[in-house]
């Protein structure tokens, strides 16, 4: 029998490998910059999602999802600029970052829109 799927682990794995991807960035002015936009953006969504989880609301809780939404698409965004600019030398390791963050991001849609379609 396989493990079951748990967002809320999904996220914290998520973001624990953005502080790991973060230890190989380039140590540059530039690097520096998008490495403190990307911790935040990229570890936000499991902090978020805890909050989420206890919404005052369906419309409080449907906020949240899209705040989370928000900062995985911000990472999405550095993860690219990081590439761009070959601000972190394992290409191997930031691909696997990029896909990950697709997929949560499509995740993310999907509950909003769920939620959405379920009424506030």
């Amino acid at each position: 029998m396989g493990k079951k799927f748990d967002l809320e682990d999904t996220l914290i794995d998520f973001a624990a490998q953005i502080i790991l991807f973060m230890d190989g960035m380039i140590p540059t002015k530039a690097g520096s910059h998008i490495s403190g936009q990307m911790l935040r953006s990229g570890t936000s969504p499991a902090l978020n999602y805890g909050e989420a989880q206890s919404g005052e609301s369906r419309r409080d809780f449907i906020h949240k999802l899209k705040v989370i939404l928000k900062e995985l698409r911000e990472t999405l965004v550095a993860l690219k600029i990081t590439e761009r600019s070959n601000l972190h030398p394992d290409l191997e390791f930031l691909n696997l970052m990029k896909d990950e963050c697709n997929q949560l991001i499509s995740i993310f849609v999907k509950s909003v829109t769920t939620a959405e379609k379920n009424g506030f």
